[in-house]
């Protein structure tokens, strides 16, 4: 596999532009981060910066890049829908965030239809292979693999989903020409596109896994050297998959090269072969499931039910706390993180007994979410100090059965998109590949998952079968919550987040910033972070939230001071759009 690296471009534009590009990744921002910065996207760099949501009259979308939103953009301003901006935003996301989805990821969307008042989610997780075992993640003596052990190489890789979904919204709710959809990430592909920081520090920290493959060491670490942020990459065979993709439809990704190829990589993987087929491709499907919807304050917050446990933990949470005022407690007082820290530990202790794929798995997801039973998960919050322990509750359910606790591991990585479209539709999809950079295996150009490590790598406990244990054809676990938050039957907010298992905590904590501190949706998705889900309460360094560190402690938390890194993009919905994009990545908003 060939690739081109170029000379670095430097953005052009006014001084403004070049400030706001300089701010744009603090982690690792030294300008010259995207070529060519227009008017309207320097404008939306500032605003972040300056903390000020996006205001537009008829259309918004916020995600992770620039180069993506850009492109989702100029399809609503033609006259496209959100779900035909969502493709073209997905398919430049796979070319210049690589790390976090992809075409070789998997994808839950949540939508609104103005035309008919209706709220639809599809499932576009990943599957298991047939050939997988329960066993799979475990050693010859039956002992559960070390994480990156299973994780790097084609043992870990699902069959992916992303692209079926993509012409599955596209045919339920696009209006323009698909095979244009893909122009944006094909043009930046074979022209190039400028290495980001954040893309650059991640390649240069994963370089020792990265390497393991040649096709993946030829794109990023091209002469044995890390991709240099501020060069521009190049991706040719990324453009070939999408000009197949674009004339053959979700099709030609499942049959045919392109899944010869992915097979291929997956069962060759040196050292970690895995057992994805080409059945498993050809047998992949789209589902649409019921929405999962929450009551908080005069709203419900709705997203994605089983296999993801994002809107039933999200829910479960803001319910616990319906009853307790965090409006008169504020922002500051470590007395409402106390609620919001125990409520989170309840919820997730649910969470893990319960939630998994629903199809192999009877999942209480009405009961989860029924007002007696959170007002009495609720009425244990009624203390003065932390839980000393939380337990799972037992909600009505249709269905005896006895389930273990689940272990499995889920770290941060994944992107978020919003949109909102001038019909009044509403999108919000959160996309993955799971760990930063996936199985690390490529091909045709994208990064494949590493979604079966989102299953539990043990399948019992103490002789009890634990719910999200691997079995062939399931879909693994996911806390992907893209919500949309509907008040008196119409939405006021699309959000979501990535970051692993804290995509529940980060996406709570805004809804309670926005919907009880009366903070806008930029303010909202910048305060810091403080999520507790086993306990330990994480506090996000170099904010305010270190000064509650004593308070938390003497409450009887464990605090633990650390780097919070969510990705939020949200857009509130009123008179007005306003669109918020989070200042601790590298994306924006913009509306028109």
């Amino acid at each position: 596999m060939k690739h081109l690296i170029l000379a670095c471009i430097v953005c052009a534009g006014s001084a403004a532009a070049q400030e706001a590009a300089d701010a744009v990744a603090p982690e690792a921002a030294t300008g010259g981060t995207f070529q060519a910065l227009s008017a309207e996207v320097a404008a939306a760099l500032e605003a972040k910066s300056a903390g000020r949501p996006v205001e537009a009259e008829n259309w918004m979308v916020a995600a992770a890049n620039p180069h993506a939103v850009e492109a989702g953009a100029a399809v609503l301003r033609a006259g496209g829908t959100a779900a035909d901006a969502m493709v073209a935003v997905q398919t430049v996301l796979g070319l210049v965030e690589p790390q976090s989805s992809g075409l070789g990821g998997g994808a839950f969307l949540v939508w609104y239809d103005a035309a008919t008042g209706e709220l639809t989610t599809l499932d576009g997780r990943e599957t298991a292979p047939l050939a997988a075992t329960p066993t799979l993640f475990q050693d010859e003596d039956g002992a559960p693999l070390k994480f990156f052990d299973a994780v790097v190489g084609g043992l870990s890789v699902g069959t992916p989903g992303t692209p079926a979904l993509l012409e599955a919204a596209h045919r339920r709710w696009g209006r323009a020409n698909w095979p244009s959809l893909f122009e944006p990430a094909i043009r930046l592909a074979e022209e190039g596109f400028v290495v980001s920081p954040r893309l650059a520090s991640l390649v240069a920290g994963g370089a020792e896994r990265l390497a393991r493959f040649p096709a993946t060491a030829d794109y990023f670490l091209p002469g044995g050297d890390p991709i240099a942020e501020g060069a521009a990459l190049l991706n040719p065979e990324y453009a070939a998959t999408l000009r197949a993709l674009a004339q053959g439809g979700a099709g030609a990704f499942y049959a045919g090269p392109i899944a010869a190829e992915i097979v291929r990589a997956v069962t060759a993987a040196e050292g970690n072969p895995g057992v994805l087929s080409a059945a498993d491709l050809a047998l992949y499907q789209v589902k649409e499931r019921p929405a999962v919807c929450a009551a908080y304050r005069d709203f419900e917050a709705c997203g994605m039910g089983p296999p993801s446990s994002g809107a039933l933990t999200v829910g479960q949470i803001l319910g616990m706390l319906n009853s307790y005022d965090l409006a008169e407690l504020g922002a500051e007082s470590a007395e409402a993180w106390r609620l919001i820290g125990d409520a989170s530990r309840l919820a997730f202790a649910d969470r893990g007994r319960y939630m998994a794929d629903a199809d192999f798995v009877p999942v209480p997801s009405h009961g989860l979410v029924a007002a007696d039973y959170l007002a009495t998960r609720a009425g244990l919050l009624q203390g003065d100090d932390a839980l000393p322990e939380v337990a799972p509750g037992a909600p009505e359910f249709d269905h005896a059965l006895m389930l273990a606790d689940d272990q499995s591991i889920e770290l941060p990585s994944t992107s978020h998109i919003s949109i909102v479209d001038s019909y009044g539709n509403v999108l919000s999809m959160t996309t993955t590949i799971e760990n930063a950079f996936g199985s690390r295996l490529m091909a045709g150009g994208f990064l494949l998952n590493n979604e079966l490590t989102d299953f539990s790598f043990r399948t019992h406990a103490d002789g009890v079968p634990i719910a999200n244990r691997l079995e062939p054809g399931k879909r693994p676990r996911s806390s992907m919550a893209p919500t949309i938050v509907m008040k008196d039957g119409a939405p006021v907010l699309a959000i979501g987040s990535p970051g692993g298992s804290r995509i529940i905590g980060y996406v709570a904590k805004s809804i309670v910033a926005w919907a009880d501190w009366g903070m806008d949706i930029q303010t909202a998705l910048a305060l810091p972070h403080l999520v507790n889900r086993f306990g330990t309460y994480d506090l996000e360094a170099g904010t305010s939230a270190e000064g509650l560190a004593g308070a938390l402690t003497d409450l009887g938390y464990e605090v633990n001071i650390r780097d919070l890194t969510s990705g939020l993009h949200a857009i509130e919905i009123g008179e007005r759009l306003k669109g918020a994009a989070d200042p601790r990545r590298e994306g924006i908003a913009l509306g028109g």
